[in-house]
C-alpha cells in the first residue's frame, strides 16, 4: 500500500526540482542569453543515476561555427603553409588568373545548397542556412569573390568579378543520412547546357567518380584533413545530355509523387543520375571545440559516467575531436581499438581481436576505447549483437563514426537493454531519435534549430554545463527524492502501526484511536510541511561536489533509497510505534482519561518525533527549514488550542487540561528520549566509526580543511577472466540484486558477469547501478 500523501509530496518536489533548474543562473549562456529549461518534471532524480551518456559530436562538442581552412583542387594543395586557405596566395593568383578547375569548384562551393542570401539596407549581403557548412562553403566563395547575390524560385544568380552569372535550378537532389550528399541540376543560362553538381562525404562521392579519373590524391586529402580533426566534403559535377536529362527527370517526378515507399524510390532515381561524377577537389572546414568541453568530460568521467561519442564525420576527424577533448587519452595512456570491415567475416575478426584485447586487459592503468564506423556496426548489431552488447560493457569509451540517425538510437537501445541509465545529448534534428529513446533526453539550444531541446527532457545552451545538470541538480533531486519517499512511508506507518497496537487492548473491535479528523491533519498539516522544505537541504555545498565528483558513485549505487534502507526506516516507524503506544498508555493507564485525551497523547508523541526525526536528517539548516519544523510544532498545539475551544467540536477543554498537567509533558519527554536516544546512538556510531566519504567531505566543510583525497572511492582497476570464450556469448538472465547498507565504507562489490571467472568491481570504470548490485544484461 503506498499512502496518497508520497504521491502528492513528491509531485510537488519533483516540480520545485524543475524550477530550481530553470531559475539556475549559472545555466544561462550569455552569448544568446539562453537559460537551462527542464521540460520533464519527473525525473530529475534520475539525473543523480546517470552511466552513460552518448553524445552528438557537431554542435554538441562543438561550436557549430564552420570555418573554411583549407582545400585540395585537381590535386593542389591550399593553404597547407598558412593554415588559411583564403589567404593562400597561390589560390588567390589561380582565381584572379580564371583556372577552370578552381572556378567549377567554387561554382559548386557557392551553388550546390539550400542557402538563402538576403541584402540587407545597407546592401550587405546575409546568408540563411539550415546547415552551418553550406555557409562557410558560400561565406568562403564569397571571399574568393564568387559570391552568391540572389535566389529566386527556380533561378539564382552569381557574381564573379563583377560579372552576373544566371543559372536555372531544374531539380535539387536533397541531402539525407542515407545517401551522404546533395546534388542540383542546374542550367547555364548563356550557354544551354546542363550541370549536376555534388558535394558529399567521400564514401559517397568517391566511389561514383569517373572511371579512370585518379581518386588517390583527393584520398589522401581527405585523410590529412581528417587528422587535423577538420570536416571534410568532396566537390564534383558533370555535364548532363539534354535527352538523359529529360528521361531522368520523369522519374524522379514520379518518384517524387509515389506514396508507397517515397524515400526508397527517391534515392534509387537519384542513384541513376549521380555517377560518372568528375571530383573537383575536397573541401575542409574547421569546427571548434566549446569552451569548458574537455574539463565537463574529465570531470564527469570521474564520476563513473562513460562516454560515447556518436557522429557522422570520418573516423579520423572523430578521433581528433575525442582526442582534443579528454574522451580518451593520447599514447600511452590511452589506446584505441578498431572495429573495420565491409563484410561479416572481418567484423567478425575484428570484433574477436577488441574483445580478445578488452578481457585480457587486467590492472593496466590504460584508457581504452573502441572505434567502429557505420557499416561494421550494422553487422555487428545484426549478427553479432550479444558479443558488441559484452564490448560495450567492457568499455569506457566509445567512438562511432559514420552513424545514422536510426543506429544513434539502436546504441541507446543497445545499452538501455543492460539496464544502464542512459543519456542522450545533441543539437540538432538528427539527434531528436536518439534523445527521445534514451533515458534522460537533453537537448542544446544551439545553431541548428531548436529541433532537439524541444523534443529533449532538459535544454541548456553549452555542453559545459551538463557537468552542473548532473552533479548538482542531479544528485540533489537523488538525494532529497530518496528522503522524502522514505520518510512519508515513515510517518505513515507509524500512525498505522499504533492504531494496529490499539486494536489488540480493544479486544480488535475496530475502534479507533484517532478520530478522522486527526488522520486528516496529521498528513495534511502535521507533518508535510517540513518534509516539503528538503527540497532546500544539501548534504553537501555545491562547490564540494564539483570538486570531488566521485561521490555520485552513491547515488549511482542507489545507496540512498534500496531495500536496505527502506528496512531501515521501516524498523524505526515500527520501534517509535512501539516507543509511542507503550508509553502513552502506561502513563494514563490508572487515570480516568477520556478516548480524545489518550489519542491526543499519542498524536502528540508522533509530532514530536517528527519534527527531531526530521531535524537529524537534516544536513543544512535554512531559516524556512528552522520555521518548517519548529514552526510546525507550535502550529500543531495553536490549532488544536483552537479547536478545543469549540464546544461542538468533540475535543472541548482537552488541550488546555492535558498542558496544564506535568504527567503530559513528561510523556512527551519520555517519548522523545526513548525514541530518539537509540536512533542518535547509531548514527553518532556510523559517523565516527563508519563514516562514509560523504560524512568525511562533510567533516570537512565543518571543519573549514581541504580534502585532498577521497581514498578508495576512486574506480578501481578492472579484472577479466583471461580465458576467452567464442563470440557466442551466454548471457545468464536471472538477477540477485543485493543492496549495501546505506553508510557502509566500502564501495567496492562485484555487480556484473558475463560467466564463472569474469568478476567486476563496482567502481571500475563500466560499473553502475548498485555497489553490490549484480545484474546481467537481457538476451537480445
Amino acid at each position: 500500500m503506498i499512502p496518497i500523501s508520497i504521491k502528492v509530496s513528491l509531485d510537488l518536489v519533483k516540480s520545485l526540482y524543475a524550477k530550481f533548474i530553470d531559475w539556475d543562473n549559472e545555466m544561462i549562456d550569455l552569448e544568446t542569453s539562453t537559460r537551462s529549461h527542464a521540460t520533464n518534471t519527473a525525473i530529475s532524480e534520475d539525473l543523480g543515476q546517470v552511466e552513460y551518456i552518448l553524445t552528438d559530436k557537431t554542435g554538441t562538442l562543438t561550436e557549430n561555427k564552420m570555418i573554411f581552412k583549407r582545400c585540395c583542387i585537381s590535386g593542389i594543395f591550399y593553404g597547407n603553409e598558412s593554415g588559411d586557405a583564403l589567404k593562400d596566395v597561390e589560390l588567390l593568383n589561380a582565381v584572379a588568373s580564371g583556372s577552370s578547375d578552381v572556378i567549377r569548384f567554387l561554382t559548386v562551393m557557392a551553388v550546390c545548397n539550400t542557402v538563402i542570401p538576403i541584402q540587407s539596407k545597407s546592401g550587405e549581403i546575409l546568408y540563411k542556412a539550415q546547415s552551418q557548412d553550406e555557409e562557410a562553403l558560400v561565406r568562403a566563395a564569397a571571399h574568393l569573390h564568387m559570391i552568391f547575390v540572389n535566389k529566386n524560385a527556380n533561378s539564382l544568380e552569381i557574381n564573379f568579378n563583377a560579372s552576373i552569372i544566371q543559372y536555372e535550378v531544374l531539380d535539387t537532389l536533397e541531402f539525407t543520412s542515407d545517401r551522404k550528399r546533395m546534388s542540383i541540376v542546374i542550367k547555364d543560362c548563356r550557354g544551354g547546357k546542363t550541370f549536376l553538381l555534388s558535394k558529399g562525404a567521400d564514401e559517397a562521392i568517391l566511389p561514383h567518380a569517373l572511371p579512370g579519373q585518379q581518386t588517390r590524391t583527393f584520398a589522401e586529402a581527405v585523410e590529412q584533413y581528417a587528422q587535423l580533426g577538420l570536416r571534410t566534403l568532396c566537390l564534383a559535377w558533370r555535364e548532363l545530355e539534354e535527352d538523359e536529362y529529360r528521361e531522368w527527370s520523369l522519374m524522379f517526378k514520379e518518384a517524387n509523387s509515389t506514396l508507397v515507399d517515397r524515400e526508397w524510390r527517391v534515392a534509387e532515381v537519384c542513384q541513376r543520375l549521380e555517377h560518372n561524377l568528375e571530383l573537383l577537389g575536397v573541401a575542409a572546414i574547421e569546427d571548434r571545440l566549446q569552451d569548458g568541453v574537455p574539463e565537463t568530460i574529465e570531470t564527469l568521467r570521474k564520476a563513473g559516467i562513460n562516454f560515447w561519442m556518436l557522429t557522422g564525420d570520418k573516423q579520423n576527424t572523430a578521433i581528433q575531436i575525442a582526442l582534443s577533448c579528454n574522451f580518451v587519452s593520447p599514447e600511452p595512456k590511452g589506446q584505441l581499438l578498431l572495429i573495420n570491415g565491409k563484410t561479416e567475416d572481418e567484423v567478425c575478426t575484428s570484433l574477436e581481436r577488441v574483445l580478445l584485447t578488452m578481457r585480457t586487459t587486467n590492472s593496466e592503468p590504460k584508457d581504452v576505447a573502441f572505434v567502429v564506423d557505420g557499416w561494421a556496426l550494422e553487422i555487428a548489431l545484426k549478427h553479432y549483437r550479444k558479443a558488441f552488447t559484452e564490448l560495450a560493457i567492457l568499455s569506457r569509451t566509445a567512438i562511432c563514426c559514420r552513424v545514422t540517425p536510426s543506429q544513434k538510437a539502436q546504441l541507446v537501445e543497445l545499452l538501455k537493454s543492460c539496464d544502464y541509465r542512459t543519456l542522450a545529448i545533441g543539437d540538432g534534428g538528427n539527434d531528436v531519435r536518439m534523445i527521445q529513446q534514451a533515458d534522460i533526453g537533453v537537448g542544446i539550444s544551439g545553431r541548428e534549430g531548436l529541433q532537439a531541446a524541444r523534443a529533449a527532457d532538459y535544454s541548456i545552451g553549452k555542453f559545459r554545463f551538463l557537468k552542473r545538470l548532473i552533479l548538482v541538480h542531479g544528485r540533489y533531486s537523488y538525494n532529497r527524492t530518496a528522503f522524502l519517499s522514505q520518510y512519508s512511508f515513515y510517518k505513515s506507518l507509524l500512525i498505522c502501526f499504533i492504531q494496529i497496537f490499539f486494536s489488540f487492548i480493544s479486544g480488535v473491535s475496530g475502534t479507533s484511536l484517532f478520530n478522522s479528523v486527526s488522520l486528516m491533519a496529521y498528513n495534511v498539516f502535521y507533518t508535510s510541511i517540513p518534509v516539503l522544505v528538503s527540497v532546500l537541504d544539501k548534504d553537501l555545498s555545491e562547490r564540494t561536489v564539483m570538486q570531488h565528483p566521485q561521490i555520485l558513485f552513491y547515488c549511482q549505487a542507489g545507496r540512498l533509497l534500496n531495500p536496505s534502507t527502506f528496512a531501515g526506516w521501516f524498523g524505526r516507524s515500527l520501534f517509535h510505534a512501539i516507543v509511542v503506544f507503550a508509553i502513552t498508555i502506561h502513563a494514563y493507564a490508572y487515570d480516568k482519561s477520556e478516548m480524545e485525551e489518550l489519542s491526543m497523547v499519542a498524536l502528540s508523541g508522533c509530532i514530536w518525533l517528527q519534527a527531531f526525526v526530521v531535524s537529524i536528517e537534516t544536513n543544512s539548516f535554512t531559516i524556512p527549514q528552522l520555521l518548517a519544523i519548529w514552526g510546525n510544532l507550535a502550529a500543531f498545539y495553536v490549532i488544536n488550542w483552537i479547536v478545543s475551544a469549540l464546544p461542538s467540536s468533540g475535543m472541548y477543554t482537552i488541550m488546555f487540561r492535558l498542558c496544564r498537567q506535568p504527567t503530559y509533558w513528561v510523556t512527551m519527554f519520555l517519548i522523545v528520549a526513548a525514541g530518539m536516544g537509540p536512533v542518535l546512538a547509531l548514527k553518532y556510531f556510523r559517523y565516527t566509526y563508519r563514516s562514509s566519504k560523504i560524512n568525511i567531505l562533510q567533516q570537512a566543510e565543518r571543519l573549514g580543511g581541504p580534502i585532498l583525497s577521497l581514498g578508495n572511492i576512486e574506480p578501481q582497476p578492472r579484472s577479466y577472466d583471461k580465458d576467452v570464450c567464442p563470440l557466442s556469448i551466454s548471457q545468464p538472465k536471472n538477477r540477485n540484486p543485493v543492496f549495501e547498507p546505506l553508510l557502509s565504507d566500502s564501495p567496492n562489490a562485484t555487480r556484473r558477469s558475463f560467466g564463472p571467472g569474469t568478476p567486476f568491481d563496482f567502481f571500475q570504470s563500466q560499473s553502475r547501478l548498485s555497489s553490490s548490485y549484480s545484474r546481467n544484461c537481457k538476451d537480445n
